[in-house]
C-alpha cells in the first residue's frame, strides 16, 4: 500500500520571528519553541520552512536558521514592530506571500502546515484548503483562558480573537497542547474533539541550560557571592506579574530589615504587550515600595548569559497569571535552580511542587513573601529542591518534543489521506 512520508513542514509564525531575541516585543517562549523544535525536526530529516512577517526592509527574503531550517520573511504591513491588535489587517497580505512562495515550486512542496498562535492559524486555515494538506495548530495562549485569569490593570482579550481561535479549533486536523491541562481547556472551553488533540510537552536545551558553578556565574555577572538573589525572567507585562515579586520582596524587607544588605531582585526582560503602555512600571514600583536599591533591571539576554542568571539565582520566580507551559521554569531547573511559580496552567507540569520548586496559590504578596523567604533562610531545603530541579528538567528534551511532533504530523497526513502512517520511509 502506498505510503506518504512527511518530508517538509510549512511553519507559520506571523506575528513574531524566530530570529527575535526572546524577552523583547512579542518574542518569548513561543519563539524558543519554534526554533528548537524546528532544529530537532531537521535533525530527524524533516525540513522546515518558517514563514514570518518582515520587520525591516533590509532583511533577506530567506535566512538559513540551521541546516534544514529556513526562515522566510514576507512583506505584510510596515517594516516595523506592529501591535498585535493591528495584525489582522495584514492577514491577506501575509497569506498572499505564503501562497506565492509555495507556487514557485512543484506542487506538493509541503506535506503539513504547523501554525502557531491564532493569527497564524487563520493563515494556515486558508493555505490548508488551497494546498490540500493537513493543518496542525498550537495555540500557545488562549483568549478564554487569559480572560478568566486577568491580571490587575490588564485588558481582556478581544472577542475577535475568541472567534478566530474557535474557527481554528474547528478547522485544524490536529491541535497540539503543551500539557494535559491545556488539552482539557481546549476541549472544555472551545469544544475541541478529544481525538484531534495531542499533548506534546515542550522541551529545554539541556546543552545550554545545565548546572555549573554558582560562584563563577555570579562573578561573571558582577553579583556578590553572599547575595540572596531572587530572579524574574520574562517579558515585563501584567500577565507575567513581575510586580508580585517586587511586592513580595518589599514584604520580606519589612519583616526582616537585615536582609536588605544582601537581597537582590533581578528582573531580566523588556516591556511587552500591555506593558508597553508603562515601560517604566518596575522602576516606579520599586521607588514606591522603597526597594530601588535592591532591584536590578536587566535587558533581555542571549541564552548563554541567561543560563548564568539562572545559575546565579537562589530561586527563579514565575508568578504569571496564565502560562500554557512556562519554559523559563524549565530552563531554570535545568540549571539546577529551583522555581517558585504560580499554581496555574502549564506551570503545574513544568514544576513539581515540593520536588523541583514550589507552587503558590494566588498572587498575594504575603503568600509569596512567605514562600520566597524560605529559599533565603533554609539553604539545606533549597539544595534539596535544586537536586530535584535537575532531575525533573532532564526529562524534558527538545529531541523528544520533535519526535512527538513528527508523530502528530504523520497522524494528520494519514487521517487526511486515509493512508497508513509513514515518516521518512
Amino acid at each position: 500500500m502506498r505510503r506518504r512520508p512527511v518530508n517538509r513542514v510549512a511553519t507559520i509564525s506571523m506575528h513574531t520571528s524566530p530570529l527575535d531575541q526572546p524577552g523583547t516585543g512579542d518574542a518569548g517562549g513561543m519563539n524558543v519553541y519554534i526554533v528548537e523544535s524546528a532544529k530537532r525536526l531537521a535533525q530527524l530529516g524533516v525540513e522546515v520552512d518558517i514563514f514570518t512577517r518582515a520587520t525591516a526592509g533590509d532583511l533577506p527574503p530567506v535566512t538559513e536558521l540551521a541546516p534544514g531550517v529556513l526562515v522566510r520573511h514576507l512583506t505584510a504591513g510596515p517594516y516595523e514592530e506592529l501591535d498585535r491588535a493591528d495584525m489582522p489587517s495584514q492577514l491577506c497580505a501575509f497569506l498572499s506571500g505564503v501562497l506565492r512562495t509555495e507556487a514557485m515550486y512543484d506542487p506538493g512542496r509541503y506535506d503539513v502546515i504547523h501554525s502557531h498562535y491564532w493569527l497564524s492559524g487563520q493563515v494556515g486555515w486558508l493555505a490548508k484548503e488551497r494546498w490540500g494538506v493537513p493543518l496542525v495548530h498550537t495555540m500557545h495562549t488562549m483568549a478564554k483562558v487569559k480572560n478568566l485569569l486577568l491580571a490587575r490593570d490588564d485588558r481582556p482579550e478581544p472577542q475577535a480573537r475568541v472567534v478566530g481561535e474557535q474557527q481554528v479549533v474547528e478547522i485544524a486536523d490536529r491541535l497540539v497542547a503543551n500539557t494535559a491541562d491545556e488539552a482539557q481547556e481546549l476541549m472544555d472551553l472551545y469544544g475541541a474533539p478529544e481525538e484531534r488533540v495531542a499533548v506534546v510537552n515542550p522541551g529545554v536545551n539541556l546543552t545550554v541550560f545545565q548546572p555549573a558553578s554558582k560562584g563563577a556565574a555570579r562573578h561573571r555577572l558582577g553579583l556578590p557571592q553572599n547575595a540572596h538573589v531572587l530572579l524574574f525572567v520574562g517579558r515585563i507585562q501584567p500577565l507575567k506579574a513581575p510586580d508580585v515579586l517586587l511586592r513580595a520582596a518589599s514584604r520580606m524587607l519589612i519583616e526582616d530589615p537585615s536582609l536588605r544588605e544582601r537581597l537582590i531582585v533581578a528582573c531580566v526582560g523588556g516591556p511587552s504587550g500591555n506593558g508597553l503602555a508603562r515601560p517604566a512600571l518596575l522602576v516606579e514600583l520599586a521607588a514606591e515600595l522603597g526597594i530601588s536599591d535592591v532591584v536590578r533591571l536587566v535587558p533581555p539576554a542571549p541564552q548563554q548569559e541567561l543560563a548564568d542568571w539562572y545559575r546565579a539565582a537562589d530561586v527563579t520566580v514565575v508568578p504569571s497569571y496564565s502560562e500554557s507551559f512556562g519554559l523559563v521554569a524549565l530552563e531554570s531547573q535545568a540549571c539546577g535552580t529551583p522555581v517558585a511559580a504560580a499554581a496555574v496552567g502549564g506551570l503545574r507540569t513544568a514544576v513539581r511542587d515540593g520536588v523541583s520548586g514550589v507552587l503558590v496559590d494566588g498572587h498575594d504578596a504575603h503568600e509569596w513573601s512567605r514562600a520566597l523567604r524560605r529559599f533565603v533562610t533554609s539553604p539545606r531545603w533549597r539544595e534539596h529542591l535544586s537536586a530535584g530541579a535537575r532531575t525533573h528538567a532532564a526529562a524534558f528534551g527538545w529531541q523528544a518534543t520533535a519526535a512527538h511532533l513528527q508523530d502528530v504530523y504523520a497522524e494528520a497526513v494519514a487521517h487526511l489521506n486515509r493512508l497508513p502512517l509513514a515518516i521518512n520511509s
